[in-house]
């Protein structure tokens, strides 16, 4: 498994008003990125058990160039753009696949 490239981004919301606006862009993107992505093999948010505030995205990419391709699409764009409104910090964590199991292609 040398290819894949991974990220997890932590978003620390400033307040329910906030998440709730956050849960919306968030949805927006999700469409766009099921519509026009294929080297994105998985973009999911989470809500980690006991933080209402924070959302955890794992994002996995065919590989990096899939990534930057990502980050060009309109729909980013846009999230990155409008997200910064919502949040009091964030946190992103690059990953390199060294080994593992994945979901077959289809």
């Amino acid at each position: 498994m040398s290819e894949g490239f991974g990220l997890v981004v932590r978003f620390l919301l400033r307040d329910q008003e906030a998440a709730a606006a956050f849960d919306e862009l968030c949805a927006t993107t999700l469409e766009g990125i099921k519509s026009a992505e294929p080297g994105t093999l998985t973009y999911v948010v989470h809500v980690p058990e006991g933080e209402p505030l924070v959302r955890v995205f794992y994002e996995l990419y065919v590989d990096r160039a899939a990534f930057e391709a990502h980050e060009a699409q309109s729909h980013t764009k846009h999230f990155l753009a409008e997200r910064e409104q919502y949040l009091s910090g964030v946190e992103v964590t690059f990953l390199d696949v060294i080994g593992g199991k994945a979901a077959a292609l289809q």
